[in-house]
């Protein structure tokens, strides 16, 4: 059964052409990722923040994955607050201490790549709630890069998930369970699905040349969710603070490629 399984994903296993216009696809993301986290600050709004990572993606010979989503019209997705993903960027300026977290993807030449990062909003230290708000995205973060280190060929999706969840549900944040990551490439989704819960050592087995959008999608508080009235948005049940940490990596026999990183 293992075997007939792995042949659905033998002909996703990037060659070395392919990885490299994927490596340019995540230059570029990762270039507009952070050139739009960069610019957020009070006043600014979602929509301008499209603008920066639109106008900057188109700047470095890339293209929107987004127009491949029948409907949607945007570079990016911006979420703020209890907001958790697919969030319509809107003209609502932006407050001190939100939470704000932007997901993108670049196609270039054919390839996708897609990440996210969240980020909190000019908020003072002496503000009651600011080491928690920090602590929530620190937690997000080290879930991704946990995640990411499981990215081994001969591994196992479930390893992936498995230290996400570890992390999140760990501190006493929860894992979103109806929105997952997914495999990247020639589509912006792609199979297998990577969801941030599991158990360790199930699920498909991980082989080299794989390529994975590893996602950290979690909520301070529970994981239930609900579709605004806008038809896009996804936002916590129970209001609650929500996160969202994204990156494109290819798998490889000692650890992950990153193609998205914004250092």
């Amino acid at each position: 059964m293992e075997w007939e399984i792995f042949k659905q994903f033998r002909m996703k296993l990037r060659n070395a052409y392919e990885l490299e216009l994927m490596r340019q696809s995540g230059q570029i993301a990762a270039a507009a990722l952070k050139k739009a986290i960069d610019a957020i600050k009070v006043g600014i709004t979602g929509l301008e923040l499209d603008k920066i990572a639109q106008e900057e993606i188109y700047r470095l010979g890339g293209d929107l994955s987004y127009k491949t989503v029948p409907g949607y019209k945007h570079a990016t997705c911006v979420t703020i607050n209890e907001q958790v993903v697919h969030g319509v960027p809107t003209d609502v300026k932006i407050s001190s201490g939100d939470l704000i977290s932007i997901d993108l993807a670049v196609m270039y030449k054919g390839w996708h790549t897609d990440c996210a990062w969240s980020k909190l909003v000019d908020h003072e230290s002496s503000i009651e709630g600011h080491e928690e708000k920090k602590r929530f995205l620190q937690v997000g973060e080290e879930a991704l890069w946990n995640g990411i280190a499981q990215a081994v060929d001969g591994g196992r999706v479930g390893d992936i998930s498995h230290a996400i969840q570890s992390k999140v549900e760990g501190v006493g944040y929860s894992v979103v369970r109806s929105l997952v990551g997914h495999g990247v490439g020639k589509k912006l989704h792609e199979d297998p699905q990577i969801p941030g819960y599991g158990q360790a050592g199930e699920g498909l087995k991980l082989r080299s040349g794989m390529s994975l959008a590893i996602e950290v999608i979690y909520a301070y508080g529970k994981s239930e969710v609900v579709l605004d009235s806008d038809g896009w948005t996804y936002k916590t049940a129970d209001g609650s603070l929500a996160g969202l940490f994204e990156m494109t990596v290819v798998v490889g026999r000692d650890r992950a490629e990153v193609l998205t990183c914004l250092i």
